[in-house]
C-alpha cells in the first residue's frame, strides 16, 4: 500500500535534516508525487544510505516536527543511520565519505545544442537533485545529429555545449559540474572486452582516479565525445556510445587500468576491488525523441522493456518502421507523416506533434531541422540499453526520456483548470520516482485508458524504463501453436511435459500463496484442460492458464479462457517487475482477446488486479470478486459470454490443502 502522509513526513525529514529549506521542499513534493510504497521508500532508504565514518557522532532526534506522524517511523532509531545532508556555504552531495559504495549513473544528453536553456537549467536541477538523493552523475554530451557550421572547428562547438550543461548544474549549488578534459584515449583493440558486446573503435578511460575522485567530492563530471592518441598526441572526435560503454566498463571493473605485463591474479584483484567500491546503477538518456516507440496504439513509447526477452522484437518492429517511412520517403508524396509511418496510431502522432511540431514535415527538413533522424536513432538507444546493462548486474537499470520531461521538477502536468473544484496533478519527474521505485511512472502492464479529450496527450508515456530482465517461457510458444481448446485432434498440454519443471512450478505456487497445495486434486482438476503455461526467469513467477467449460458437453468455441493460477515468488513480489513481466505475456501473447479468472474479496492484490482488468463483478453470496480482460462482456448477451464467465468462476473448486473451499 502507499505510504501515507504522515509516514512520508517523517521519511523525508529524515532524508533533510540538514537541507535547505526550498531545497527540501522541492524534492519533498516530488516524492510525495512518486507514490512510493512502503517497501519501495524502504529499499531506497537501504540502498542509498552511506554508510556510517569512523568520526561521526550520533545526532538528536527531532522530537516534533508539528504533526501527527503515527508510529511506523516514529522515533526513528537515529538520524544517523538515515541519509544525511550537510550544508556548509558550499552544498556537499548525499554520498561524501571514502566509505560507502559509491552509486553512479550514467547521462547521455543528445544533442544539447537543440535544448534551450531553461530546459537545460531544468535538467541541470534534476541532477542536482540525484546528486543530493544518493546518486551521482556522470554526464556525456552526445553532439551528433546537430547542426554543424563547416565554418567552425568542432572542438570549440562541443566544448561550448559542454559549458552549457555545466552552468546549467552549477546554478543549483556546489559543488556542481565539471569539465572533464583529456579523460579519453583511443587504443588498439583491447581483449578484456566482453566479447558480446560490438564496441565500435577501442576507447578506454585514461584516467580512472580522476573520474572517481571527482564523483566521490560529489563533483559532476561533464564529458565531450573527445579521445586523444597517444601516438600522435592529437585530439578526435568519437562516439558518445563508445564513452558510455568505456565508462561502463571501466566503472564496472571490466576494463581496469593494468599494464599488459600485470599478472591475471593483480588484474582481477583490482577489477574486484573497484567492484566493491563503484555501484553504476543507472543509465540515463535524454533524447528529444523520447523513449522507445511502441507499436502499442495506446501507447506513445514501450513503458517497460524487458531485454532479455523484448529486445530482438522491438528492433525487428524499429526496422520495419524504417523500411516502411523510406518506401513512404520515395514515393510521390510530398509529405511525410513519420508518426503515422511507424506506427500507423493517432497517439504517437499526438506525442511527437506535441513535443516537436514537426510530425508532418518531409523527411529532409526534419533530418536539416533537428539532425535526429527518428528511427535510427531509436535503434540506436534501444542497441545502447541492450550493450551496456549487459555488463552491469541485473540490479541496474536504464531510462530513455525527453530533455522536458528530465527537467520537470516543480511544473504541474497541465495547465490550472478554470472548472471550480477541479486541480490538475503534478506530473511526475521520472527520474526522480525512478531512484525512489526503480519503477516507471506507469506500469507496462495496465491497459489503455481512453482520454477524457481526443487531443490530449496526459495518457501518452514518453519515457521507457529498461532491464536486463529476465527470459520468458510460454508452454505453448502462442506464435508457433495459438492456444485453442483441446480437442481429440490436439489434446491439452499435461504438467508431466518435460519442458514443465513441476517440483519448481508448485514451489513458486505454494510460495507466493502461502499455502500447501493438494497436488492430486489439482493435477486431477486440470487434466485435460491446461491453454498453456507462462514461465517468468528461474521460476521467479508464472502462471497457469485453462479452458473451462461452463456446462458440461459444452462446444469447444463456449469454452472459457480462465487464468487459475497466477504467482510470483515472495522475493520477487515488488520488484523487477516480474508480476508484469508475467500478465503482459498472458494478455499480449497467449490471450489477446481475453480472460477471466476470480479473487477472494480480500485479497490485497484485488486493487492491481482491478488497474488492468476491463471490468470486475462481487459474485453475490460469496467471496469471490470476477476479473477479466474481455471487450464488452456485459453488454454480450447474445452469446452468453458474461454468464459463462461467472458459472466458471462461481464452480472452480479451490484445491489448497487446508480445504479453505467450504469458507466461499
Amino acid at each position: 500500500m502507499p505510504v501515507d502522509a504522515n509516514q512520508e513526513v517523517q521519511l523525508i525529514l529524515s532524508l533533510f535534516e540538514h537541507a535547505e529549506i526550498d531545497l527540501a521542499q522541492a524534492i519533498f513534493l516530488d516524492v510525495l508525487s512518486s507514490t512510493a510504497t512502503r517497501r519501495e521508500a524502504k529499499t531506497y532508504l537501504q540502498r542509498y544510505r552511506p554508510q556510517k565514518a569512523a568520526s561521526m557522532q550520533p545526532q538528536k532526534v527531532r522530537q516534533s516536527v508539528g504533526v501527527n506522524l503515527g508510529s511506523l517511523y516514529l522515533p526513528i532509531r537515529s538520524v544517523d543511520e538515515s541519509p544525511i545532508f550537510t550544508q556548509n556555504p558550499a552544498q556537499t552531495a548525499f554520498i561524501d565519505t571514502k566509505a560507502g559504495l559509491l552509486h553512479v549513473a550514467l547521462v547521455k544528453i543528445k544533442s544539447p545544442q537543440s535544448v534551450e536553456d531553461t530546459t537545460l537549467d531544468g535538467i541541470g536541477h534534476t541532477l542536482s537533485q540525484l546528486s543530493r538523493l544518493g546518486l551521482n552523475c556522470i554526464v556525456v554530451a552526445d553532439l551528433s545529429g546537430g547542426e554543424v557550421d563547416v565554418a567552425l572547428p568542432w572542438l570549440p562547438k562541443a566544448i561550448d555545449q559542454v559549458d552549457r550543461i555545466v552552468e546549467a548544474i552549477d546554478k543549483h549549488g556546489r559543488p556542481g559540474a565539471r569539465r572533464l578534459d583529456n579523460a579519453f584515449e583511443i587504443t588498439s583493440f583491447d581483449p578484456v572486452s566482453a566479447a558480446s558486446i560490438k564496441v565500435r573503435g577501442a576507447i578506454r578511460v585514461a584516467n580512472s582516479n580522476l573520474l572517481l575522485t571527482a564523483v566521490r567530492r560529489g563533483i559532476v563530471p561533464v564529458i565531450a565525445p573527445i579521445a586523444f592518441k597517444k601516438e600522435s598526441q592529437r585530439l578526435f572526435s568519437v562516439s558518445p556510445d563508445g564513452i558510455l560503454l568505456a565508462l561502463t566498463q571501466d566503472l564496472a571493473g571490466l576494463r581496469s587500468n593494468t599494464s599488459h605485463d600485470d599478472e591475471p591474479e593483480k588484474i582481477a584483484a583490482k577489477m574486484f576491488s573497484l567492484q566493491k567500491e563503484v555501484s553504476l546503477d543507472r543509465l540515463i538518456i535524454l533524447d528529444p525523441l523520447g523513449g522507445i516507440p511502441s507499436t502499442d496504439q495506446a501507447h506513445g513509447a514501450h513503458v517497460f522493456i524487458n531485454m532479455e526477452h523484448e529486445y530482438h522484437d522491438i528492433r525487428h518492429d524499429l526496422l520495419d518502421a524504417s523500411t516502411r517511412i523510406n518506401q513512404t520517403k520515395n514515393a510521390k508524396a510530398p509529405r511525410v507523416d513519420l508518426a503515422r509511418a511507424f506506427t500507423l496510431s493517432d497517439p504517437f502522432s499526438k506525442l511527437v506533434d506535441h513535443e516537436f511540431k514537426y510530425a508532418s514535415k518531409p523527411v529532409e527538413e526534419i533530418s536539416n531541422e533537428v539532425g535526429l533522424p527518428s528511427i535510427k536513432s531509436h535503434i540506436q538507444n534501444l542497441d545502447l540499453l541492450k550493450n551496456i546493462l549487459g555488463l552491469l548486474p541485473p540490479t541496474s537499470s536504464a531510462i530513455v526520456t525527453t530533455p522536458w520531461e528530465a527537467a520537470n521538477f516543480r511544473s504541474a502536468s497541465s495547465t490550472p483548470s478554470n472548472v471550480p473544484g477541479v486541480g490538475t496533478r503534478r506530473r511526475r519527474n521520472p527520474l526522480i520516482h525512478n531512484l525512489l521505485t526503480d519503477k516507471p511512472v506507469f506500469s507496462s502492464s495496465l491497459p489503455p485508458r481512453p482520454s477524457r479529450s481526443p487531443d490530449s496527450t496526459s495518457t501518452l508515456t514518453p519515457s521507457t524504463f529498461a532491464k536486463q530482465g529476465m527470459p520468458v517461457t510460454i508452454i505453448p510458444d502462442p506464435q508457433l501453436h495459438p492456444w485453442k481448446p483441446p480437442a481429440a485432434s490436439a489434446p491439452s498440454l499435461n504438467l508431466s511435459d518435460p519442458r514443465v519443471d513441476m517440483a519448481r512450478l508448485f514451489h513458486l505456487i505454494e510460495d507466493s500463496f502461502n499455502q500447501k497445495l493438494d497436488i492430486p486434486h489439482y493435477l486431477s482438476r486440470i487434466s485435460g484442460r491446461i491453454a498453456g503455461i507462462i514461465i517468468c526467469g528461474n521460476y521467479e513467477g508464472g502462471a497457469i492458464l485453462t479452458w473451462e467449460a461452463p456446462y458440461p458437453g459444452c462446444s469447444p468455441e463456449r469454452m472459457v479462457p480462465y487464468l487459475d493460477k497466477f504467482a510470483v515468488l515472495k522475493r520477487s513480489q515488488g520488484a523487477g517487475g516480474v508480476a508484469d513481466i508475467v500478465f503482459k505475456a498472458m494478455v499480449g501473447d497467449c490471450f489477446a482477446h481475453g480472460v477471466c479468472w476470480r479473487s477472494r474479496q480480500n485479497n490485497p492484490v484485488n486493487k492491481w488486479y482491478f488497474e488492468r482488468s476491463k471490468g470486475t463483478w462481487k459474485m453475490p453470496h460469496t467471496n469471490w470478486t470476477m476479473f477479466w480482460t474481455t471487450e464488452s462482456v456485459e453488454a454480450d448477451d447474445e452469446h452468453g459470454v458474461f454468464a459463462d464467465y461467472a458459472k466458471v468462476c462461481r464452480d472452480v473448486v479451490p484445491s489448497w490443502a487446508d480445504k479453505k473451499a467450504s469458507i466461499d
